[in-house]
């Protein structure tokens, strides 16, 4: 008796996998729900490349003085947090 309830138990578990909710006949989707679309979506383009940049990259000195920049900004907000640590 108990592997015949395992196995009406897994077969209705692999039978609840295939079916959507919404398309059991006692719940089914909301009178005010768009209606759905019976094509299958086409696959992600993942194989797409983005465009190459138009803007160069940063030249190093430009790089060096904005990451000064930063370093300065962190220093004086880390004085301003903690007036201690001057």
């Amino acid at each position: 008796m108990l592997p015949l309830g395992a196995l009406l138990a897994s077969a209705l578990a692999l039978a609840g996998c295939a079916t959507s909710i919404a398309d059991l006949p006692l719940i089914g989707t909301p009178a005010d729900a768009p209606p759905r679309s019976r094509e299958t979506g086409a696959y992600l383009p993942v194989h797409d490349l983005p465009p190459d940049r138009v803007q160069p990259e940063l030249a190093p000195a430009e790089r060096a003085k904005i990451q000064a920049e930063l370093l300065a900004a962190r220093d004086r907000q880390a004085i301003a947090k903690d007036p201690a640590a001057k």
